[in-house]
């Protein structure tokens, strides 16, 4: 592992709201998490991990504490540079699939790229690759309407890697799904961690979060511990 962590939050807080009216979402998070981590991170509604995730994909900012990316204080990047940031080093994918209706899955995938500013053919190019890393190769033509909610999270999946994302930020990606497409899906976020890509997701299913190396808990607003799901053995939080 790398000297440097990959993520590093220390004393992490985010309010929202002010006076009567505040609330404290994250109440001072610690959390280190290595290149090629498949860290799940789980804890009841209102315990803050949704939140985090946000934080570390540079979609909010943090009240206060500190958020380093590969040792760079991502507080001291202003708005462009934390959308570079994000556009570059982070790909997403939710519970809900996000595609649009009426746009095949390869111009579902190519997305990211235009608004990158990538060219038609490297577009189309990349998107195969995408789609066919996912397991969708032949699949390119088809709408939202014509797959299967296991196979629009496919398409979601190749849309957040297909810019080769160094950190993968999963959100309950297997929340809309049956139990066999949940597996299938957990099977493909286990191959690409394989591959490489730091996976981080959120998740309120235990099935789920045993296919990651590490299960971090949050609760009310902190890191409350963490267990290995290979031996169920709960580890202390860094200080």
């Amino acid at each position: 592992m790398s000297e440097v962590p990959l993520i590093r939050l220390r004393g992490l807080t985010k309010t929202y709201g002010t006076g009567s009216a505040a609330f404290q979402a994250l109440r001072g998070v610690d959390l280190q998490i290595e290149a090629g981590e498949f860290v799940a991170v789980m804890g009841p509604s209102g315990s803050g991990k949704s939140t985090a995730m946000n934080l570390i994909g540079c979609l909010d900012t943090p009240t206060a504490g500190s958020y380093r990316f590969r040792g760079i204080e991502v507080a001291s990047l202003d708005r462009d540079q934390r959308a570079l940031l994000r556009r570059h080093q982070f790909g997403f994918v939710f519970q809900g699939f996000h595609l649009l209706a009426r746009t095949t899955a390869q111009e579902n995938v190519e997305l990211p790229l235009l608004y990158r500013g990538s060219g038609r053919k490297e577009r189309q190019a990349l998107a195969r690759e995408a789609l066919a890393r996912v397991g969708l190769t032949g699949w390119e033509t088809h709408t939202p309407a014509e797959l299967s909610g296991g196979q629009q999270q496919r398409v979601a999946i190749a849309r957040a890697i297909v810019t080769r994302p160094t950190v993968l930020l999963a959100d309950e990606p297997t929340g809309n799904l049956d139990s066999a497409r949940s597996v299938e899906i957990m099977e493909l976020l286990t191959e690409l961690n394989r591959d490489g890509i730091t996976v981080v997701m959120v998740t309120h299913e235990p099935p789920m979060a045993a296919y990651a190396r590490r299960i971090v808990h949050f609760l009310d607003g902190v890191v409350a511990r963490e267990e290995r799901p290979a031996t169920q053995s709960a580890v202390p939080q860094e200080a």
